[in-house]
């Protein structure tokens, strides 16, 4: 039955989003309640379940939270502070555009979170420099969404949280480990972004800007060193439970292990972060009670969509645990009897094939949790198979022709976008997959795996 649900809510999601053009909340929504009807008389019971655990659990918060912040740091002018300080880091070397985008990209996409957002919000300043520096329009497009990607598997990110949102990992992986083995593994990919960047720059023969036409790190720095500070707001909750501080607080009497398990690092990372975002433009901030609610109002329309996408998600997790679901995985991976290493690269070929048409959260929302019972019931850690599922679903902004990525980086650079196609799955997707498919099987270490 829980195999069942899992794709009448698949089929659901796909259909509303992809064929009825309608947006991936309303069709969790439906997909959720529609397979409430394949409890029967516990249809009821299993509603009140699925709500109950959606209502309750800390993720949801945090999801709507970051696109909040990600609004409040674009408005009151953050992003442009931390883009000029990277301008001046890496402005010299030749191809520095694209060095650059890919570490605004890894940098903002953690503030972010959406491929398409992340694209946009640093392609807008590289992507025309990239052109300036004698860039083919079609490579500088592709390089501008294979960096967009990162956003959807650098923590704090909405994937991040919809994984999260899974009962089962839920109850198997701490949100600091996860948080941190998705950094080393969001680290592997950022590696490959640069050895991709390095291999254009040569392909085209790119030479550095002259360093007059360049402003300097101390310029930059005098300009926008407090942006920085917006980081502060992830470092502070993480070392409070992660590590030598965390362990010495458990240690002191007057504090103890149970104070900083309070903690809940999901909830503290984006509250902090979007105070100190408060503190760092309290200039730019509106100077009315009614200027404020205006500015409070502009960003609701920015997460209604995830909230409801996460929230129903989230519910419907539940409601196929109790269908089921996990058993029903075991005695599918038992009867297909295959290796572990076969398993985990037809499942990474597989998300890639479905993110294509979807983002990277309505992949997770569509197929993560299946995707991660596959995984533990082969025999994988549940952080292994909770990395591993991401890595796999963030080829989502790489893989047409459906990814808004790269109608985004086209139209900014002005290159045509079916030329990016074959470059995309090639250089991007293909090592992805191959980039998941190493970390699940422990050849790419990741901390705690």
């Amino acid at each position: 039955m829980g195999i069942l649900a899992l794709v009448i809510f698949v089929v659901i999601l796909i259909l509303w989003s992809v064929k009825l053009k309608r947006n991936l909340g309303e069709a969790a929504l439906i997909g959720f309640l529609a397979i409430l009807l394949l409890g029967g008389k516990d249809a009821v019971n299993l509603f009140v379940q699925g709500i109950t655990f959606a209502s309750t659990f800390s993720v949801l918060y945090a999801a709507i939270a970051f696109v909040f912040m990600a609004y409040v740091i674009d408005k009151l002018g953050i992003v442009d502070k931390l883009l000029g300080i990277l301008n001046s880091l890496v402005g010299r070397l030749p191809g520095a555009p694209a060095f650059m985008d890919a570490i605004g990209s890894s940098a903002l996409g953690t503030l972010s979170g959406g491929d398409s957002g992340n694209t946009a919000a640093t392609g807008s300043i590289t992507g025309p420099w990239m052109i300036k520096n004698k860039w083919n329009k079609e490579i500088a497009a592709t390089v501008m969404v294979g960096n967009g990607g990162m956003a959807s598997v650098l923590p704090p990110t909405t994937s991040m949280f919809i994984v999260l949102g899974f009962a089962p990992v839920a109850a198997a992986v701490s949100v600091g480990e996860y948080y941190i083995a998705l950094f080393i593994a969001g680290a592997y990919q950022f590696i490959h972004r640069a050895v991709m960047i390095t291999f254009f720059v040569k392909k085209q023969n790119i030479k550095a800007f002259p360093s007059e036409s360049l402003e300097p790190l101390s310029v930059s720095l005098k300009k926008g060193w407090s942006s920085i500070f917006i980081y502060l707001g992830a470092i502070i909750p993480l070392m409070l439970t992660i590590g030598p501080l965390s362990d010495s607080l458990i240690n002191n009497p007057s504090i103890g292990e149970e104070a900083i398990d309070s903690i809940d690092i999901v909830v503290w990372i984006p509250t902090l972060m979007i105070a100190i975002a408060f503190l760092l433009g309290k200039k730019a901030l509106p100077n009315s009670s009614q200027e404020f609610m205006e500015f409070i109002q502009k960003s609701i329309p920015r997460f209604t969509v995830i909230g409801a996408l996460i929230f129903f998600a989230v519910a419907a997790s539940e409601v196929l645990t109790k269908l089921g679901l996990s058993d029903n995985i075991a005695q599918f991976i038992d009867a297909l009897n295959s290796p572990a290493w076969l398993t985990l690269l037809l499942l990474g070929i597989g998300i890639t094939i479905i993110a294509g048409p979807l983002t990277s959260t309505g992949t997770l929302t569509a197929v993560g949790l299946v995707s991660y019972e596959i995984l533990v019931a082969s025999g994988f850690s549940p952080l292994i198979a909770a990395v591993a599922v991401i890595t796999f679903a963030s080829t989502s902004a790489q893989m047409p022709p459906a990814s808004g990525s790269i109608y985004i980086a086209s139209g900014i650079v002005g290159a045509k976008p079916e030329k990016t196609f074959g470059m995309l799955i090639l250089y991007y997707a293909v090592p992805v997959v191959i980039i998941g498919w190493l970390i699940g099987m422990g050849i790419l270490p990741i901390w705690g795996g």
